[in-house]
């Protein structure tokens, strides 16, 4: 046994011969940088608090203000309505309106064509007086007087608006309404405004100041001392022909409903109601 060799007594076997241990590697990761000392405690001001507190209580009180007016403008257009007044806001023309105008929503769609042509009838006219107005311009500058033309303006001012009050709008609110005594107004007064477009179109001397409408005699009367007034008036003259005709389309078609609806024998039976209550 004692002749046996120990293996570890073999230097070059033996790992820990040398009476040392080698040193180990360092294998430390580098520490971590340290984070600031209140990055995890972040300060808020009172201050700041109390103001959005403040803002809040604001914007709360604003809400409840704008459902108090909201409630209180909903409960006046209900009494409205319940009283039979409608509300109309102003919607036309687009860019300035001054008018509430609204066919697709307001009319019934079997009338919606026929109110469409009386509403261009309607534009017609205010195209024919503004023309009037251009046409009697040139014939000032080339030395016919300044009245023609002042009233020229005069027809227009009070051509247009009162188009709409006469005509126009009570056979959009018969149109919307079916009121008997409507159609009845509208056929009153559009019949004057065809008798003008016709007048207008011939334009005697009388009872209007001679060229102060363009219409076809003056036009004649005109073109031999200038050429280029005598084509405005006869265009002037053109445009009141078509609004005549344009005109006498719509009275046809707005008096075909009102017979085929028994809205003429409605208005018989009001008048004589109301001259009944009337007379008594």
């Amino acid at each position: 046994m004692a002749g046996k060799r120990n293996g570890y007594d073999d230097d070059n076997v033996n790992p820990f011969a040398g009476g040392s241990v080698p040193p180990a590697t360092n294998s430390r990761l580098s520490p971590l940088s340290h984070e600031p000392a209140d990055f995890y405690n972040v300060d808020i001001p009172l201050d700041s608090t109390k103001d959005l507190k403040k803002k809040e209580k604001e914007l709360q009180a604003m809400e409840a203000e704008l459902n108090k007016r909201e409630r209180e403008l909903k409960r006046k257009e209900e009494a409205a309505s319940r009283a039979g007044i409608v509300i109309e806001e102003k919607n036309w023309p687009p860019l300035f309106p001054l008018i509430h105008h609204n066919i697709s929503n307001e009319i019934p769609i079997h009338l919606q064509r026929t109110q469409y042509l009386a509403f261009s009838s309607f534009l017609g006219l205010i195209g024919c007086l503004f023309f009037n107005v251009i046409a009697t311009t040139t014939a000032w500058i080339k030395g016919e007087g300044v009245i023609i033309w002042l009233l020229a303006i005069i027809y227009f001012i009070s051509g247009a608006p009162g188009a709409y009050v006469l005509w126009y709008r009570p056979l959009y609110n018969a149109m919307r309404t079916e009121s008997a005594l409507k159609f009845g107004w509208f056929f009153l007064f559009y019949m004057i405004h065809i008798i003008f477009c016709v007048w207008a179109a011939v334009a005697p001397p009388f009872p209007f100041k001679g060229k102060s409408l363009a219409g076809i005699l003056p036009a004649i009367d005109v073109i031999s001392k200038s050429a280029i007034v005598g084509i405005f008036y006869f265009v002037g003259f053109g445009l009141f022909c078509l609004e005549s005709l344009l005109s006498i389309a719509v009275i046809q078609q707005v008096y075909m409903y009102f017979r085929g609806s028994g809205k003429a024998a409605e208005m018989k039976r009001e008048a004589a109601r109301g001259a009944l209550s009337s007379a008594f």
